[in-house]
């Protein structure tokens, strides 16, 4: 017998999701390296927001473009779906645009991207830094621990794959703050595969063996670590997740959330619960997806990703559209 929540995530097929984040990854893709990430960002959010009002659910943003008065559609509290107060009550992820600045300078790794679960399911993340610390699949249960050091963390993983701390790779995004981890990790002869935005593909890159990525660390948005735990979540991959509060204004922010212990470790399954659904389309080519091409004779291809929890499933989706 089902649960509740995966007899909610039925009725909004996984597939539906796919076409979310490709109406935003097309959207956006016509203005790659156009140097105008505001526009690219707002190209996106419209065609998200459309997209979804075609759907049969009743959901709510839980982490969006920021709060109301910051952002001027797909806001945290919004509601989007074709069947307000009837459809199954759905509680969404999203970034539909994670790169903005990679866009504007078509850069690589850019995507559309979104998470869905059941009402209550995600946390309401503060729009604060996070901590991060992900390993993919096929780990014991707890081999990472950002509790621990770096170099305790390389070395656990390590062990468990079999190979020594210098063959692992680790992604980081290319930051002053994270000038000591990279030391570390190049001290332990780890290869850092430094990249200049979008950690959420930096996160969600440790699920596929192809990319050779082993570990993700360092410092970036908390909404962005929610939206990689659910993908996570799909697949059997481990996240931890701490906050960083650089100010009181932001541990007001996080009050506001509910959010009390400012130190707690969040695991994977702190931050998603339940069933959930994951799904991104590539703007730019990167290490997970290829990025919207125009080809001749008024045809464009996407490449999107699709994972679901209840199943374990993941789908790689090439698609070839008309543009005329």
């Amino acid at each position: 017998m089902n649960s509740p929540a995966e007899n909610s995530l039925d009725r909004v097929l996984v597939l539906e999701m796919v076409r979310v984040t490709e109406a935003a990854a097309v959207a956006a893709s016509k203005l790659i390296g156009r140097g105008d990430e505001k526009a690219a960002d707002a190209a996106a959010v419209e065609a998200m927001r459309k997209a979804f009002d075609t759907l049969y659910m009743d959901g709510t943003v839980v982490i969006g473009e920021g709060e109301r008065d910051e952002a001027p559609m797909l806001f945290i509290g919004e509601k989007v779906g074709g069947a307000p107060g009837k459809g199954p009550k759905i509680d969404i992820a999203l970034d539909p645009l994670e790169g903005t600045t990679i866009t504007a300078k078509a850069g690589p790794n850019s995507l559309a991207v979104l998470a869905a679960a059941e009402e209550g399911c995600l946390l309401n993340a503060p729009d604060v830094y996070m901590d991060k610390l992900a390993v993919g699949p096929g780990y014991p249960e707890g081999i990472i621990d950002l509790a621990k050091s770096p170099t305790e963390n390389v070395k656990a993983v390590a062990e468990a794959k079999g190979v020594e701390p210098g063959d692992i790779i680790v992604c980081v995004l290319d930051r002053p703050r994270h000038a000591d981890l990279i030391a570390e990790l190049r001290s332990l002869g780890c290869g850092v595969v430094l990249i200049g935005d979008g950690d959420v593909a930096g996160v969600i890159a440790v699920t596929d063996e192809e990319t050779t990525i082993d570990m993700y660390m360092g410092q970036g948005g908390a909404p962005e670590g929610v939206l990689a735990a659910a993908a996570l979540r799909c697949v059997g991959g481990q996240f931890n997740g701490r906050l960083v509060f650089r100010n009181d204004d932001e541990k007001a922010r996080a009050a506001k959330w509910g959010i009390t212990d400012l130190d707690r470790i969040y695991t994977r399954d702190d931050l998603v619960k339940g069933d959930c659904i994951f799904a991104a389309t590539g703007v730019t080519s990167g290490s997970l997806l290829e990025g919207v091409k125009y080809l001749r004779g008024g045809k464009m291809t996407t490449e999107s990703v699709v994972m679901r929890a209840s199943s374990g499933t993941v789908r790689w989706i090439k698609g070839e559209h008309r543009t005329k």
